[in-house]
């Protein structure tokens, strides 16, 4: 069966040791209410309800599935219940904005809470998750009115939120989109049109569901500048706030997908629904782009969370699974066989999935922290230096571990063998739900464009150098000199050196091949991927080995595995990035050589 604890004290340890959380929070006005005692209170609330909740009704959310019946869209057994609980509890609005109704914490705390959510219940989570980039776009775009009426109940859970952009002949090119807006006397427009692959775009966890929806004007402009934003209720709502009738929001069906079989997945039809506009005309994608990058980071954590939940519950497979012997003799010889544990083979995989996991916890929390200084900082040049670093990053936090996050479940499921691939083990649900977060909210492929061409050759690598820059400042101003650390510091070193030189060369190619950024896309993102992940390693070995030397809270035993386990990073997954700059050097001639007939 599937296993799963929250992992508190590692969530603890970034936040504390590693990036100091505490002390970032009390540096700003809004966020000085936060400590480290509130923010383990709140988590270890949370990992309460994710274990004794969530948890247990995700292999029969997965297994029933959601059901549409007569155009309404029934949850697993369980989900209202359990969603009823969060919403009582405060758990919809945990960074919502405090003057509609929200708690206001920040973002180093809530993605904590995303992953516990992920781990626990992924199909559970993303209803949860959409509704947090809906609260975020309208306290960002929309007027105080539309704030005022729907804010409160979004962060109550009463309502939740969805983003509609694909449409059946378009996914990354929304400049195709057909759905239209017409403006009415009274202000309003009447939008029709289709969208597909929404989530939670019908359920049964709440009185209301509220559409973001991508939509063009009679007099739009071709192409993406002619997209703009309407927030379109499944319900009319009057103006006290009460609930009025249907709003011409109807649901088409529900998609038969891989995975995240407890998330409604809906076809969705707007015929001449009622609905307001976000923001300006012809603005909607750059204020769409604001809960997009929110829920890229959202699903990176998705695929940390999956990860975790695979790599917990394998390991508690292989404390009990016996087969053989240890390499050097019986391990518990009164027994007919040795834990699985013991053979070299399944400590690889093991390690290899712990690694990615810890690391991917660094790498989550490290763009969380730059969100919060880029919103709450009162030194403008601090929050542009983090806007900067988050812009570069988002692309990296989705892709990258994603991909981690689907090779850990992969890995977890071959530590069980035979067992793995049968259903009731738990392990092929979190392969299969890991899947689609390499596909979904813009494809691994287009992140990867994304960095390349919006963050990398359009500035000529301003935010790569400036990241550079800082890293070494890091390094300049480093007080710890201790031999398990040396290996980290001379890793990060080499591969600030190689990001630097394969992104001068990426650079270059591209201003005399059109194809060339095409082609190194992919892997200049996880090459980037690696230089961060070993900077954050860096940095967790230094708190791990501080941790050793005063005694700290986390104890003896977790700062040595915290640096054995960073050891097997920088010696058996870093070395990934030497084969990353052969394959960005070779170019793109031999991927446009093969004539497209020939395929």
């Amino acid at each position: 069966m599937a296993d799963y604890r929250a992992p508190l004290t590692d969530m603890r340890f970034v936040r504390e040791e590693v990036f100091r959380a505490e002390q970032e929070w009390q540096a700003m006005s809004a966020t000085a209410d936060f400590n480290a005692e509130l923010a383990d209170a709140v988590l270890e609330e949370a990992a309460r309800l994710v274990e004794a909740e969530l948890f247990p009704l995700n292999q029969r959310g997965d297994q029933e599935g959601c059901v549409m019946s007569d155009g309404a869209v029934t949850t697993p057994g369980g989900f209202r219940q359990a969603f009823a609980e969060l919403a009582r509890g405060g758990w919809c609005g945990l960074g919502g904005n405090p003057a509609h109704g929200g708690q206001g914490l920040p973002k180093l705390l809530t993605q904590s809470f995303d992953e516990l959510l992920y781990a626990s219940n992924t199909g559970f989570a993303l209803y949860l998750t959409l509704n947090n980039g809906a609260g975020l776009l309208l306290d960002a775009y929309a007027d105080e009115a539309v704030k005022t009426r729907y804010l409160p109940r979004l962060y109550a859970g009463e309502w939740l939120g969805t983003m509609c952009l694909t449409e059946p002949h378009c996914g990354t090119d929304l400049g195709l989109i057909k759905t239209r807006a017409v403006p009415s006397d009274d202000g309003r427009y009447s939008v029709t049109g289709s969208k597909i692959w929404i989530t939670g775009g019908e359920h049964d966890l709440t009185d209301n569901i509220v559409h973001l929806v991508l939509a063009k004007l009679p007099d739009a402009p071709p192409g993406a500048k002619g997209i703009s934003l309407f927030l379109v209720p499944k319900r009319r709502v009057l103006e006290d706030g009460s609930l009025g009738e249907a709003n011409g929001v109807v649901c088409g069906g529900l998609e038969h997908k891989m995975g995240i079989n407890g998330s409604a997945t809906c076809v969705m039809h707007f015929e001449g629904a009622e609905g307001v506009l976000i923001g300006e005309p012809h603005q909607g994608l750059a204020a769409m782009f604001t809960m997009m990058n929110y829920e890229r980071l959202s699903i990176g954590i998705q695929g940390l969370g999956l990860g975790d939940v695979a790599y917990q519950s394998a390991i508690a497979f292989a404390r009990e699974r016996r087969q053989s012997r240890a390499p050097g003799g019986a391990a518990e010889p009164d027994q007919a066989a040795d834990p699985i544990l013991v053979h070299p083979d399944v400590r690889r995989m093991a390690l290899n999935a712990r690694a990615w996991n810890e690391g991917g916890r660094l790498f989550a929390a490290c763009v969380a922290r730059e969100l919060d200084r880029a919103k709450y900082h009162s030194d403008r040049e601090v929050r542009e230096a983090a806007d900067e670093l988050v812009a570069l990053l988002t692309p990296v936090a989705k892709a990258f571990l994603t991909d981690r996050g689907f090779a850990t479940t992969v890995e977890a499921q071959q530590i069980y063998g035979g067992s793995g691939y049968c259903v009731e083990w738990g392990a092929e649900q979190y392969v299969r739900d890991a899947r689609i977060a390499m596909i979904y909210e813009g494809t691994n492929g287009i992140q990867a464009m994304d960095l390349i061409g919006r963050k990398l050759t359009r500035n000529q690598g301003a935010y790569v150098e400036r990241l550079a820059d800082r890293i070494r400042t890091e390094l300049e101003n480093d007080d710890i000199d201790a031999p398990d650390v040396h290996p980290f510091r001379e890793a990060l070193e080499r591969e600030l050196i190689r990001l630097e030189r394969v992104t001068a060369a990426v650079i270059d190619a591209a201003s005399k091949d059109a194809a060339a950024a095409g082609a190194a896309a992919n892997d200049y993102l996880h090459l980037l991927g690696y230089a961060v992940y070993s900077w954050l390693w860096w940095k967790a070995a230094g708190a791990a080995q501080r941790g050793l030397t005063r005694q700290g809270p986390s104890g003896e035993d977790f700062y040595r595995a915290k640096l054995i386990v960073g050891q097997h990073f920088l010696t058996r997954q870093l070395p990934h990035s030497e084969a990353l700059e052969r394959q960005i050097a070779a170019g793109p001639s031999g991927l446009m050589a093969l004539e497209r007939d020939w395929f």
